[in-house]
């Protein structure tokens, strides 16, 4: 498949997963839960690290890859005290039912979520989790039984693929954790205030970014070098190429139908303004 089209499948598809993290539905929930709702961290880690199952901060550190250890051990430090996986496991779907309700509407039990769904279920269960352990952890849950449920989790087994393959990308490039955000910082992908939102102190940054001036990839400006930017194609050009796999379970007439489809739900959570206007993803840049 052309990687083109697999970074706008990407692009149409993150949105119907993260938006999870952002909705004052998936807060109740966790609130009842006796998680802290004031930012949408002590949530975030619980939920997306869940289907791992009760484990330490070096797990999820590893699994997550750019965020600081020590804000992974405030967060997963008592997260487990709180609730266990298998709870936290409910909350999260039923959140995301909630949510998804209000968002769609009536097309939520209509024919299009369900065509939909069979498509990208189809491309989540080809997806290869070897290697992957957040895209495994997932692949591994049992699917949910509505339509938009099954959406949802889909959506997440093939984001996380990807972000796996992602993280392989940025160790083949020689990228730490907060060098890969310093490095993407510099290309302009979100603002340097948005990328430390992941925890690393000022000295931990400016001693990444000095390593990569040292390296060629970003001058004492902080601004990416053209080898920088080079190293930073590079990356996402592999990510494309690790996340293509599943989607090969598609015809091209099936993709096409899948971007049809997608359009009116990834309008629906774009409008809602639950997402922020900047993200560390790149998506929108990259």
């Amino acid at each position: 498949m052309d990687a083109g089209r697999v970074r706008q499948l990407w692009h149409l598809l993150e949105p119907l997963h993260a938006v999870m993290y952002y909705a004052p539905e998936v807060f109740e929930e966790a609130s009842a839960l006796g998680y802290a709702t004031d930012e949408r961290w002590p949530s975030y880690f619980p939920f997306r690290a869940a289907p791992l199952g009760a484990v330490g901060v070096e797990s999820v550190a590893s699994a997550f890859y750019s965020f600081s250890p020590r804000m992974v051990a405030e967060h997963i430090e008592p997260a487990w005290k709180t609730a266990g996986p298998e709870v936290v496991l409910r909350a999260r779907v039923t959140g995301i039912d909630r949510l998804y309700r209000r968002l769609f509407g009536d097309r939520v039990d209509g024919p299009g979520p369900a065509e939909l769904t069979a498509l990208v279920r189809r491309a989540a269960e080809a997806a290869d989790t070897a290697g992957r352990p957040l895209a495994a952890a997932n692949a591994a849950l049992e699917w949910p039984e509505a339509p938009h449920l099954q959406l949802w989790h889909a959506a997440t087994i093939l984001r996380e693929h990807r972000g796996d393959g992602h993280i392989a990308a940025l160790l083949a490039a020689g990228l730490d954790p907060v060098e890969s955000l310093v490095s993407f910082a510099a290309t302009g992908a979100a603002s340097v205030e948005r990328f430390e939102s992941r925890g690393w102190s000022a000295e931990e940054w400016a001693a990444a970014r000095e390593r990569l001036v040292t390296r060629g990839l970003v001058d004492g400006n902080g601004v990416a070098t053209d080898a920088g930017r080079a190293l930073r194609r590079k990356v996402e050009a592999d990510t494309d190429r690790l996340a293509a796999a599943p989607w090969q379970a598609l015809t091209v007439t099936e993709v096409d139908r899948l971007v049809e489809l997608l359009g009116d739900f990834w309008v629906a959570v774009l409008s809602s303004g639950l997402l922020p206007s900047e993200n560390t993803l790149g998506i929108g840049k990259v």
